[in-house]
C-alpha cells in the first residue's frame, strides 16, 4: 500500500476509475480511499469520472453526492488548492461523456445541483449549455431553477427561463404552472396569471388545488373579492375540492377588507367539510377583532384555540399584545408577554415594536427604554418602526434630546428615517412651539431629498394657526399646492378651523367650498368647526342652515357642533332654538358636559331665565357633571340682581363644599355692597370698593369690556351701573 500511496496521482487515479468502470463499488471505493490521502485533491476530471460512471451504474444518490462535492469546492475555490480543469465543470463533463455508455442524465444531475446550492446564474448558463448541446433538462429541474429564481425575486429571469424552457421543447406541468402563476399573483401581476391559467387549461393541464389557491390569495390581496369569488366557485365546479388553506386565504381577506360576516360563513363551511381550524385560521380571526377593538371577542377565540389542542404562535399573543397596549391595558398586555416566554415563544420585532408603542402612548417612556434595552440583548435587530415608536414616546415626554439621540443611533445603525419618523419629529417640535427647529429639520430633509408629505404639511399648517401665525400658514398651503401635494380632507379640517379662531370666516368658507369642488366631502370635523366659526362672528343664521345641510347627508352632529349652536341662538336671545337643540342632543344621544351646560345655563340667565338656568344645574349635578365657578359665578351675580340673597348665598356654601372658592369669604356681611361682593367667594374691603367705584365712574364702558366668566369682574361693574 505504501508503494501505491507513493505512485499517487491524480492523472493515475483517473486512468484506474475508467480501468474499473465496470465495477463502480470498487471505483468509487478507490474515489474515496485517494480522496483521504494526505496531500492527495482529486482534479475536476477525476470527479467528472467518477459521476458518469456512477450515474451509468444508477448508483444517482452517490453520483449527486459526487458532483455537489465539486461544484461546493470550486464555489470556494480561491481558498483551496483545488487543480480545476481548463474548462468549467459543464466542459469537463462533457469532455468526459465517453467513459461509458453516452448517457445525458447526470448533466441534469449538475443542473439540479447547481440550483440546489443557491448558484441561480450557474444553473441558468449550465440550462443553457444543455440547450445548445441539445442535451434536454427534465422539466423537474428547470421546475426547480424556476421556484429558486421565483423566490430569489427574479422576476425577469423567471420568465425568461420559463419561455426558454418552452423553446426548448420541454412540457411544463401542473408544477410548472404552480410555481408561475404563484410567482405573478405576489407580484400583483393578475393579468399574467389569469393569461398563465388560460394557456395550462387549453394545453390540457388539469389545475390542482395550489393553482387556485394562488389566484385566490392573488386577487383577494388586491381587494378583488368578487373575482376571488368566482374563481373559488370555478374551483368546486371543476371537482377540486378547497383545503385548509384555500379557507384561510378565503377568511384572510375578507377579515383584511372588514368582511367579518362572510368570514364566519367560511368558518362554518370549512367545519362542514370535516377540515379542521388551524392555528393560522385562529390567528387570522383573533388578529381581525384585535383590529376592529373588538378585544373580548379574540380572547374568546384564544380560549377556544387553546381548549382544541392548538398552541398560539408569535403571531397570535403579538396581535393581542398590541389590542391590548392600544386600549392601555399594559398589565393584560405584559402578561401575554410573560406567557409567551414560559411557553419558550420567542418575541420578535413586530411584537416588541407593538409593547414599545403601548407603554410610549401610556406615557411609560422609562419601560419602554428598558423594553428597548432587553430587545437588543436578546438580538433581536430594532426597526424602522421600532425606533419611530421610542421618538414618538421622547416627544410626548417632552424629551427633545433624547429624541435626536435616538435619530443618532439611526444614523449609526444605517437605517434610513421615513416620511413618518420626520412627521412625527415635526408633530412634537410644534407641540411645544419651537418653529426655529422645525425649519432646520425641514432643511436636513430637503438635503436628504425628502419632500413633505400631506400629513406633516397639514401638521405645520395646523401648528402655525394654533400659534396664530396665519401668515405662514398660507405660504405652506401655497407651498403644497406648487408642488401637487394634494390636501385632504384633514388639511381642509385644519384651515378652516384655524382661519375660523382668527375669525377669517369668509376664508374659511371659500376652502370649504374648494374642497369640494375637487371632490373632497366635507365630514363633521369640517362642518363642525365652519358652525363653531359662524356662531362665534354672530352669523348664527348661516350656522344653522350648514347644522342642517349636515343632517340632510346623513352626519351625526357631535356635541361641539351642538354646543356653538347652543351658545350662539341664546347670545341672540333664541331660547327656544337653544332649547329644541338641546332635546334633539338628548334624543340623539349625545351627552351634555360641562362646556354645554355652563353655555347653557350662562345663556339662560343672561336672557332673564334663571328659574330653568337652575333646574339645568340640578341636573348637571345628577348627571354627574360637576360644575366649576363659572356656572356659579353667573347665577349667584343673577340672584344678587334680583334681591335673592338667601338664594345666592346657598349657591355660595355649595361653591365651598365643593371647593371651589380659593379665599373663604367673610361671615358676617351686614353692609349691602359687601354682601353684593361676597357671593364670589371674595371678601372685599370698604376701602377697596370706593377704589373701584371711583375706576368705573371715569369708565362707563368697561362693564361691557369686562370678561364675561369672571364673577368679581363682572360683579363690580354690574353693581356699579346699574
Amino acid at each position: 500500500m505504501g508503494c501505491l500511496e507513493s505512485a499517487l496521482a491524480p492523472l493515475w487515479v483517473s486512468r484506474v476509475l475508467i480501468e474499473l468502470k465496470q465495477e463502480p463499488r470498487l471505483a468509487f471505493k478507490l474515489f474515496k480511499w485517494a480522496q483521504m490521502r494526505n496531500g492527495f485533491q482529486h482534479t475536476t476530471e477525476n470527479y467528472c469520472v467518477m459521476a458518469h460512471i456512477l450515474f451509468c451504474s444508477r448508483m444517482y444518490n452517490d453520483a449527486h453526492d459526487v458532483l455537489k462535492q465539486l461544484v461546493s469546492l470550486n464555489k470556494s475555490n480561491n481558498d483551496s488548492n483545488v487543480k480545476v480543469f481548463p474548462c468549467d465543470i459543464f466542459d469537463a463533463l462533457w469532455l468526459t461523456r465517453n467513459v461509458c455508455v453516452p448517457g445525458y442524465g447526470v448533466f441534469d444531475a449538475l443542473f439540479s445541483v447547481l440550483v440546489e446550492v443557491g448558484l441561480l446564474e450557474e444553473a441558468r448558463e449550465c440550462f443553457t449549455r444543455m440547450i445548445r448541446f441539445r442535451v434536454r433538462p427534465k422539466a423537474r429541474s428547470c421546475n426547480f431553477l424556476l421556484h429558486g429564481l421565483a423566490k430569489a425575486g427574479e422576476g425577469e429571469l423567471v420568465k425568461k427561463c420559463f419561455v426558454d424552457m418552452i423553446g426548448a421543447g420541454i412540457e411544463p406541468s401542473v408544477y410548472t404552472y404552480n410555481i408561475m402563476i404563484g410567482y405573478m399573483c405576489n407580484e400583483g401581476d393578475l393579468k399574467a396569471a389569469r393569461s398563465l391559467f388560460a394557456r395550462m387549461k387549453e394545453m390540457g393541464i388539469i389545475p390542482d388545488v395550489i393553482t387556485y389557491n394562488s389566484l385566490i390569495d392573488g386577487h383577494g390581496k388586491l381587494g378583488e373579492l368578487d373575482n376571488m369569488l368566482c374563481i373559488y366557485e370555478e374551483m368546486q365546479a371543476a371537482g377540486c375540492s378547497p383545503d385548509v388553506v384555500t379557507y384561510n386565504t378565503l377568511i384572510n381577506c375578507f377579515c383584511k377588507f372588514e368582511k367579518m360576516p362572510r368570514a364566519f360563513e367560511f368558518l362554518r363551511e370549512m367545519k362542514q367539510r370535516c377540515l379542521k381550524p388551524n392555528v393560522v385560521t385562529y390567528s387570522t380571526f383573533i388578529d381581525a377583532f384585535c383590529k376592529e377593538g373588538m378585544l373580548p371577542q379574540a380572547i374568546k377565540f384564544f380560549v377556544d384555540m387553546r381548549r382544541v389542542g392548538l398552541t398560539p404562535n408569535e403571531f397570535t399573543y403579538t396581535s393581542l399584545i398590541d389590542a391590548n397596549c392600544k386600549l392601555g391595558n399594559l398589565d393584560d398586555a405584559l402578561k401575554l408577554v410573560k406567557e409567551m416566554l414560559e411557553a419558550a415563544i420567542k418575541l420578535n420585532v413586530v411584537t416588541y415594536t407593538v409593547l414599545l408603542d403601548g407603554l410610549c402612548e401610556e406615557g411609560k417612556i422609562k419601560e419602554a427604554e428598558e423594553v428597548f434595552m432587553v430587545m437588543q440583548k436578546d438580538g433581536v435587530v430594532p426597526n424602522q418602526k421600532s425606533y419611530t415608536a421610542l421618538v414618538h414616546g421622547f416627544i410626548k415626554a417632552k424629551r427633545m434630546v433624547d429624541a435626536i439621540h435616538v435619530l443618532t443611533q439611526m444614523s449609526e445603525n444605517k437605517i434610513k428615517r421615513d416620511l413618518l419618523l420626520y412627521g412625527t419629529i415635526v408633530w412634537g417640535l410644534c407641540n411645544q412651539g419651537k418653529f426655529e427647529d422645525v425649519e432646520v429639520l425641514l432643511d436636513e430633509m430637503k438635503a436628504h431629498g425628502r419632500e413633505l408629505n400631506h400629513v406633516i404639511y397639514t401638521t405645520l399648517i395646523d401648528a402655525y394657526f394654533k400659534a396664530g401665525k396665519a401668515t405662514e400658514a398660507r405660504k405652506l398651503l401655497n407651498e403644497m399646492q406648487e408642488k401637487g401635494v394634494a390636501p385632504t380632507i384633514v388639511t381642509y379640517c385644519s384651515l378652516i378651523d384655524g382661519l375660523c379662531g382668527l375669525g377669517c370666516v369668509e376664508e374659511a368658507i371659500d376652502h370649504f367650498h374648494n374642497m369640494q369642488s375637487i371632490g373632497l366631502q366635507p365630514n363633521v370635523v369640517a362642518y363642525t368647526a365652519l358652525v363653531d366659526g359662524l356662531c362665534k362672528n354672530k352669523r348664527v343664521e348661516a350656522a344653522q342652515e350648514l347644522f342642517l345641510e349636515m343632517l340632510d347627508k346623513g352626519m351625526l352632529p357631535d356635541k361641539i357642533a351642538y354646543t356653538s349652536l347652543v351658545d350662539g341662538n341664546l347670545k341672540q336671545g333664541n331660547v327656544q332654538e337653544a332649547l329644541d337643540l338641546v332635546k334633539r342632543m338628548i334624543e340623539t344621544g349625545v351627552e351634555l358636559d360641562l362646556h354645554t351646560y355652563t353655555s347653557l345655563i350662562s345663556g339662560l340667565v343672561r336672557n332673564g331665565q334663571v328659574h330653568q338656568a337652575r333646574d339645568f344645574l340640578d341636573e348637571m349635578i345628577g348627571k354627574g357633571v360637576h360644575p366649576d365657578e363659572i356656572v356659579y359665578g353667573c347665577l349667584i351675580r343673577k340672584y344678587h340682581e334680583l334681591g335673592n340673597v338667601q338664594e345666592a348665598n346657598l349657591l355660595q356654601n355649595e361653591m365651598m363644599k365643593r371647593g371651589l372658592v380659593t379665599v373663604a369669604s367673610e361671615t358676617s356681611a351686614q353692609n349691602v355692597q359687601t354682601n353684593k361682593f361676597s357671593y364670589i367667594g371674595v371678601h372685599v374691603p370698604a376701602t377697596a370698593i370706593k377704589c373701584l367705584e371711583v375706576i368705573t365712574s371715569h369708565a362707563p364702558y368697561i362693564a361691557e369690556q369686562c370678561v364675561d366668566n369672571h364673577p368679581m369682574i363682572h360683579g363690580v361693574c354690574q353693581l356699579n351701573f346699574r
